[in-house]
């Protein structure tokens, strides 16, 4: 069975279309639920299917059957467009601001004592970023204020991603045994 799908990926490298509307018949009742899974919403879940076998048809020329079988290929590219469009569309819904009314109406009443609390929270929070390296600071500020990916904070730094990912872990590490020892 896989033959024959790595037959028909070969064949859609060519351009042959009646290989790829067998290929999506085939595969795309198992990668649709898998989609909506991750997503959650049907018409998002639609769209990412979409996105994902209009890029099997444009990239079955890179298609490497020793790598995996055509419906782990298939399986592999849904998760993570379907991730992606999770990722996006959970950014999208943070930089959201509600205009100042709304914000208002719907904010509930905070007791004082909570604002205070809030507000030394915020204090330790800061003074501990503050005792981090300046580069360890600056990955976390862009990862957690300004709500960058790791790709993104490697792209925007011009460091290589590894770099990023160690040090965003070594600063939350960091952080987290400089708020434990906070009064």
């Amino acid at each position: 069975m896989a033959t024959a799908g790595a037959d028909l990926i070969r064949q859609m490298a060519a351009g042959d279309r009646q290989a790829f509307a067998l290929f999506y018949d085939r595969h795309a009742p198992v990668v649709f639920p898998l989609i909506l899974r991750i997503v959650r919403e049907r018409a998002d879940a639609s769209d990412v299917l979409q996105e994902v076998f209009w890029e099997a048809w444009r990239d079955a020329e890179g298609y490497d059957p020793s790598r995996g079988s055509p419906e782990a290929w298939m399986i592999t590219r849904a998760r993570t467009r379907a991730i992606d469009r999770v990722r996006a569309t959970r950014r999208r819904s943070q930089t959201f601001v509600a205009p100042l009314d709304e914000a208002m109406a719907a904010a509930p009443a905070d007791p004082a004592g909570a604002a205070a609390e809030q507000a030394a929270d915020r204090g330790t929070i800061r003074s501990a970023l503050g005792r981090l390296p300046e580069a360890q600071r600056e990955v976390i500020e862009l990862a957690y204020y300004a709500g960058l990916t790791q790709t993104e904070i490697a792209d925007r730094i011009k460091q290589p991603l590894g770099t990023v990912k160690t040090r965003i872990r070594l600063g939350l590490e960091r952080l987290r045994d400089v708020v434990k020892t906070s009064p």
